[in-house]
Formats: C-alpha cells, structure tokens, sequence
C-alpha cells in the first residue's frame, strides 16, 4: 500500500467513512471499536460540526489540526482550551480565546 498523502480529519468525518464502509463490508476489530466510540462521543450533529468548522477556519491563528481538535473535544471553558493547545505554541489572546469558546457555545 502506498500512501499518497496524509490529511488531518475530525471525528465526525472519521464516523461518516466508517459508517459507509460498515454497510459494505463488515469492518475489522478496530474499526468497530472506533465506530462505537465515535457514536458515544460525537455529541453535535455533523451540520453543527461544519458550522462550527467554517467559523473556527475564520480565524487567522488557527490551523487545521486546531481546529480539528476543537471540534472534536468541544472545550468549554479557558481551562479545557489550553488544553488543545498544550503542545503547541500558539498565542491567542483572551478576546480571541473567548470568541472561540462563544464559537463552541453558539453551535452546540
């Protein structure tokens, strides 16, 4: 197998392939697993999701694996948004840290 090429996704697109591939063929161990916690854990609608994607891209700092992690663990306070970025330096002031935080809260 070759690899062409890597792309960061979130867990809503993750969920959507492993949904389709589960309806053509029955999906290895891990994948199953996977399946099953991203239906436990994806807890806004895909449209949701993309809306929050669109607003969050809007913003200059922020890269896609950002904005990636961000959709995916929905922070809900200053405290849980460090947190995305603890392995990363990225210097966002508190304006910007409370736009996104309103970004979450607004499409939720």
């Amino acid at each position: 197998m070759d690899i062409k090429g890597e792309k960061q996704i979130s867990w809503f697109d993750v969920k959507k392939i492993l949904s389709g591939k589960e309806k053509e063929k029955e999906l290895g161990y891990e994948q199953k697993n996977a399946l099953d916690h991203l239906r436990k854990f994806c807890k806004i609608s895909e449209k949701k999701a993309a809306s929050m994607r669109e607003d969050l891209e809007k913003m200059d700092k922020l890269k896609e694996k950002h904005v990636n992690s961000i959709v995916n663990f929905l922070p809900e306070n200053l405290d849980d948004l460090r947190t995305v970025f603890a392995h990363d330096r990225v210097v966002l002031s508190e304006d910007e840290k409370k736009k996104i935080l309103k970004i979450i809260k607004d499409n939720r």
